[in-house]
């Protein structure tokens, strides 16, 4: 009987890890690599680097996605409407997309600053505004006061860069976990988190309408791969401790900022991280947009591009761009979500 039942176990594992491997090969074939990797000293990071035209008006651009994100999320908000404007740089985070994980700092957003920074010189880039959505917001606020004569300014979108109360969801506690995080997601990951893909998303931009082919452009999938969703666990269990250390050194931050964020957002709370970063640094404008969910690189992109000129030393009044924005959006279908939003981390991108 025991044996049995033991047999049938290792069955049922066996069944779940193929199912994973054959699911893994086949989001990796319907969302193909669209970047270059490099070398940035002993590992590689995925990028697409689009040169400086020379038809330029705006300094180099350097764009950060979030949790669970890719490259591509970034990439279809920006490179069209920005094309022919600025060099651009879209990057998979260590660990993240078609980007290898390198070593063991790449698993805090210092780490991760630093990495983006070494890319940064193989491309020749010597300074950009460095754009961070989400997590990347973190990141970004990493980049400006560990390489500050790399920082032309910061756009934060959405960002999540302080102290959070209410933890993180389970699964990346779990997946987080030395053994048992890996048999999770090597077994179970693929099979629950397909299922969630198209609510997941939803959530991501309530109460704001998702675009029809947000999913098939940027290819949410890749992270359900095992060892991707490891990495993006361990970045996220491991975000409260870091920014609860730097936060309090946000006032170091010398480059020009424009925060832009929304009063809807249940992925992460406004009022705790965005004003946190227009109280924390010294100058930055904060534009708070009514209405507007976890998504302003999509929602409200024209605000997010006026705010890089902006930046870039152009005059733009965003205030007015705001108001505009907020009629618009109150005129647009919303989205109801699926699901209660969970705690206030970094849920998705």
């Amino acid at each position: 009987m025991f044996d049995s039942l033991l047999a049938a176990i290792v069955l049922l594992l066996a069944i779940a890890a193929g199912f994973s491997a054959y699911k893994t090969r086949a989001i990796e074939q319907t969302y193909p690599n669209i970047g270059e990797l490099t070398d940035i000293g002993g590992y590689r990071l995925n990028a697409v680097h689009l040169p400086r035209p020379a038809t330029a008006d705006l300094p180099a651009l350097v764009f950060i996605h979030g949790a669970s994100g890719n490259l591509r999320d970034q990439f279809e908000a920006f490179a069209a409407p920005l094309r022919g404007r600025a060099e651009m740089l879209f990057v998979d985070r260590p660990g993240h997309g078609y980007s290898e994980r390198g070593t063991a700092e790449n698993a805090l957003p210092s780490g991760q600053a630093d990495a983006i920074a070494r890319l940064m010189d193989r491309c020749g880039i010597k300074s950009a505004i460095i754009i961070g959505h989400s997590f990347g917001g973190a990141i970004a606020a990493a980049f400006g006061m560990r390489h500050p004569e790399k920082t032309a300014g910061l756009l934060f979108l959405a960002p999540a860069t302080h102290p959070w109360s209410g933890g993180v969801d389970w699964y990346y506690t779990l997946a987080a976990m030395p053994v048992l995080g890996w048999l999770f997601t090597q077994l179970f990951v693929i099979p629950i988190g397909l299922r969630r893909v198209d609510t997941g998303t939803l959530n991501i931009f309530h109460p704001n309408a998702r675009p029809a082919d947000y999913v098939m452009k940027t290819a949410p999938e890749l992270v359900l791969r095992p060892r991707t969703f490891r990495n993006n666990a361990i970045d996220v269990v491991n975000l409260f401790a870091y920014v609860s250390t730097h936060a309090p050194r946000y006032s170091e931050i010398k480059a020009p900022t424009v925060i832009i964020t929304g009063d809807s957002d249940d992925i992460v709370l406004e009022e705790l991280h965005s004003r946190g970063l227009a109280r924390d640094i010294a100058g930055a404008k904060l534009i708070t947009i009514r209405n507007l969910g976890h998504k302003p690189d999509y929602v409200t992109t024209d605000v997010a591009i006026a705010a890089i000129e902006h930046l870039g030393g152009q005059p733009r009044d965003l205030e007015i761009l705001a108001a505009e924005a907020e009629i618009r959006i109150a005129n647009l279908p919303t989205e109801p979500s699926k699901s209660s939003a969970g705690s206030q981390a970094v849920m998705t991108s």
